[in-house]
């Protein structure tokens, strides 16, 4: 996934670490994503991983990402 942001649509598993219709910025990595599996910095502030499945693709505008990485 090359979206920079991604929407938690499941946590089951994982209600600690992910809410639902949250926004997660997804940190790019080619060989995890080969195993359906993004990074994700999760409500610990840490990136981990977790099953693609578990997001959806969010399509932002130029402006509006650039808002949510300044405040990062």
């Amino acid at each position: 996934m090359k979206n920079k942001f991604l929407l938690c649509v499941n946590n089951q598993g994982y209600e600690a670490s992910l809410e639902l219709r949250k926004l997660y910025e997804n940190v790019p990595d080619k060989e995890v994503e080969r195993h359906g599996q993004v990074r994700i910095i999760d409500e610990s502030g840490e990136d981990y991983l977790y099953s693609a499945t578990y997001f959806a693709p969010v399509k932002l505008l130029t402006e509006t990402k650039n808002r949510i990485l300044e405040k990062v």
